[in-house]
């Protein structure tokens, strides 16, 4: 069974030895390696590449999806550059993961659902949006490689959600116009203030803090001295309670299970320094506390417990009213197209949607990642999609354990990205502000940041980690 599951998630892949003999890469890798050595610039390279990055993650809050376009294309294009500059090196090669190979796949796939979308135009202009993030996750790869740069990133996000958190906070405290219909207008909530800051919406806001939150939790084990745990606590309690305030129920949903799941990796990362009884049941005791102060929450705050009930009330909540309603439209669309879908993005779902919707209930997507993925690129796209997604969450727990043998606090980071990527998915079932591009550029950095610390893994290192995790 170990060897099936290792080559499903690919863990054993011999990536280097295929590259070596890879016609593809031997003859686009290092095409103008030798213009680089000459160029003073791209002695720079990966350091210029962080600025670019730098640039989407500090301006994404603020700006128009056109800029941030613009910055995708540059960051593609500056990625083109180093990739043909660059010597075939075994360290080069290395860098290549079987995340870098999922996504290559899933991508294909996207590109044989625009060829076959009966929207061709609006399809292939939606492939090349999902391009640019694809590739803006092989230059977060390639820059998160480095320890110092990788920290850059992450701190320059914290600061910049804090900003946006702080904003938020204030909309609170001496409120804010309500920009669209976010609450059933007949619930007793229908006048509470849902703050969404820069944003301009509390569900996206709700999105894009929810990293924040994590990294700031984690950012307490990370950083060594009290000065910066100190800040880091700030964050975690400023950010947490933003996001509580935007009264996003795919939000709350995302929050509980990013913060269940880093809680649970962090009661395993600090296991091994546990006497036998807390080794035993710390996790339970971690846990059982965790959702007794939710269900204290959901009984004694009453703005929690309605929204909370909001969730269970089906078609008698507005907004579930119309999830569903949406949801059937898709299911048709889906029915429709089951293999390949109707090709990857929103224009294409805006062409097709119509088509199947029900009178006033109008759409821009279908508010489910998972029926997202699956009316774009049908179910052979959802199947790579799910396998992209194990084959992440495995490479990030096999490099969680090797981290946690040295005791490197790089661990805490990957603990981090883990459960983000589980609160993520948790909120994207219910919604799709994960398509944004605040919120996009968050979800490829995370799993870039994964690919980052992939090492490859002889036979015997992998049989070691399975074994441990059986002792454990």
């Amino acid at each position: 069974m170990n060897s099936v599951w290792q080559r499903f998630t690919l863990s054993s892949l011999p990536l280097k030895e295929y590259f070596a003999t890879s016609y593809v890469h031997r003859s686009l890798v290092g095409l103008l390696s030798s213009w680089r050595q000459t160029s003073v610039l791209l002695q720079w390279g990966d350091a210029i590449a962080a600025v670019l990055l730098s640039s989407i993650y500090a301006l994404a809050p603020f700006a128009s999806s056109t800029l941030v376009g613009f910055l995708l294309v540059a960051c593609v294009g500056f990625w083109l550059l180093l990739t043909l500059s660059d010597e075939a090196t075994p360290t080069n090669v290395s860098s290549v993961t079987p995340i870098h190979l999922l996504v290559l796949l899933y991508w294909g796939v996207a590109a044989v659902a625009t060829a076959l979308s009966p929207v061709k135009k609006a399809a292939l202009n939606d492939l090349g949006t999902l391009t640019l993030y694809l590739l803006l996750f092989a230059l977060c790869a390639r820059v998160l490689r480095s320890p110092r740069l990788r920290s850059w990133i992450i701190i320059l996000y914290l600061h910049v959600s804090l900003i946006v958190s702080v904003y938020g906070l204030r909309q609170w405290f001496f409120g804010a116009t309500a920009l669209a219909t976010w609450v059933d207008p007949e619930s007793p909530m229908s006048k509470t203030t849902r703050v969404y800051s820069y944003l301009g919406n509390p569900n996206l806001l709700a999105g894009y803090l929810l990293p924040a939150v994590i990294f700031s939790l984690v950012a307490i084990f990370a950083w060594q001295s009290w000065l910066k745990k100190g800040l880091a606590l700030t964050m975690l309690i400023v950010n947490t309670s933003c996001l509580i305030l935007t009264f996003s129920r795919g939000g709350w949903i995302g929050l509980v299970v990013a913060v269940l799941a880093v809680m649970a990796l962090l009661v395993y990362w600090k296991s091994v320094e546990m006497p036998r009884f807390w080794r035993t049941w710390s996790l339970p005791i971690v846990l059982g506390g965790l959702i007794g102060v939710l269900l204290l929450a959901v009984i004694f705050v009453e703005p929690v417990r309605l929204r909370v009930f909001s969730i269970f009330a089906d078609r008698k909540d507005s907004s579930n009213n119309f999830r569903r309603n949406v949801w059937d439209a898709v299911f048709e669309m889906i029915r429709d197209r089951p293999i390949f879908g109707i090709g990857p993005g929103h224009n294409s779902f805006n062409k097709v949607y119509p088509l199947y919707q029900h009178p006033r209930y109008t759409a821009l997507s279908a508010y489910s990642i998972l029926f997202e993925v699956t009316v774009e690129t049908g179910f052979v796209g959802l199947a790579f999609f799910l396998w992209l997604i194990i084959v992440t969450f495995n490479t990030a727990l096999l490099q969680v354990r090797r981290l946690r043998q040295i005791r490197s606090v790089e661990g805490f980071w990957l603990i981090g990205a883990i459960a983000i990527l589980l609160g993520m998915l948790a909120h994207g079932t219910v919604d799709t502000v994960w398509y944004r591009p605040e919120v996009n550029t968050l979800w490829w950095l995370i799993v870039a940041l994964i690919a980052s610390y992939w090492t490859p893994l002889a036979q015997n290192q992998i049989n070691s980690s399975n074994s441990e995790a059986t002792l454990n």
